[in-house]
């Protein structure tokens, strides 16, 4: 019998505001893993975990605190008023990132003899 599993075989807590999970996601026959394939979901203050495997929403809800979740929305604000003060700058819009505008590709021909 095919089946497929998915389980979060890896969870890390990135400080302050951010708890990763690697989802492996596998092909299992008769026992024997015949294929492996992963996805990473990255999770928030105010994400919704609700959904996620019981392991992951308890670490969430240990690490993201009602103080952790004022801080995150503090940082939010703060990052978009920063972003909303920027001046825009277009000057070099057409210029390539620098050190890109010196790059030369090189084309090499083959030739049979």
């Amino acid at each position: 019998m095919i089946e497929k599993i998915i389980k979060c075989d890896k969870i890390e807590f990135v400080p302050p505001y951010a708890v990763q999970c690697r989802k492996r996601i596998s092909v299992v026959e008769d026992g024997n893993e015949l294929a492996a394939s992963f996805e990473r979901c990255v999770m928030h203050p105010d994400s919704d975990w609700s959904q996620a495997e019981p392991n992951v929403q308890a670490i969430c809800n240990a690490v993201f605190t009602d103080q952790v979740k004022a801080d995150w929305e503090a940082k939010k604000a703060a990052d978009a008023a920063a972003m909303a003060t920027e001046p825009e700058s277009d000057a070099n819009a057409d210029e390539p990132a620098s050190g890109l505008s010196s790059f030369q590709p090189t084309s090499t021909t083959a030739t049979k003899a």
